[in-house]
């Protein structure tokens, strides 16, 4: 919707590439540093190649992940010895890039979160569980908590439907021309 709107780049997680995702929903143990690995490798060249070639005279870019989601992840579904092995290449490959001027996570509770993942109608998603879910935001919050060389803005959306309601965009926008200081900052929208 932004890019609708404003001249700026556009980065969409290619998730759907990963031919490891299926049978990692269906065998997490068996799976989970394959399927790690190949996010890994196609998010770092997706952002390299997004971020090095990108457009002059955009005023900006909007990405719909941070390479650390690659990391938040791991940590999630890798064992000990496999984490810290991934968890070294991961340092290797985000040295190059830069920090965002202002990260956005889009918060929803797990059961809006599952509605979501039905509504999609991926086969292979039928195996998130809630526990997964909240597993994952977890890690989130926790690497939020930490980061204090860049500002934070976590919205959370649970009664929020800015794609169909034209001042719930126009507010999110609103937000997101605001000023922040480095650290977390949590705003609450409800209808």
């Amino acid at each position: 919707m932004l890019t609708q709107e404003y001249s700026c780049n556009l980065i969409l997680e290619e998730f759907a590439d990963n031919p490891f995702l299926p049978y990692f929903y269906q065998n997490p143990e068996r799976f989970a540093f394959t399927v790690e690995l190949f996010f890994m490798t196609e998010r770092h060249k997706q952002l390299q190649r997004s971020l090095i070639n990108k457009d002059m005279f955009a005023e900006f870019t909007v990405s719909d992940y941070t390479f650390v989601k690659t990391l938040l992840f791991a940590k999630n579904n890798l064992d000990q010895e496999e984490f810290r092995l991934f968890q070294k290449m991961f340092h290797v490959l985000n040295q190059s890039f830069p920090n965002p001027d202002l990260m956005v996570y889009f918060h929803r509770d797990v059961p809006i979160l599952q509605e979501n993942i039905k509504k999609r109608n991926r086969e292979y998603e039928v195996y998130i569980t809630d526990t997964y879910l909240e597993n994952i935001q977890n890690a989130y919050f926790e690497y939020f908590r930490n980061i204090l060389s860049y500002p934070v803005l976590i919205i959370d959306l649970n009664t929020i439907n800015f794609k169909d309601n034209p001042q719930h965009y126009e507010h999110i926008k609103y937000l997101l021309s605001k000023p922040y200081q480095p650290g977390v900052h949590r705003i609450s929208l409800v209808v």
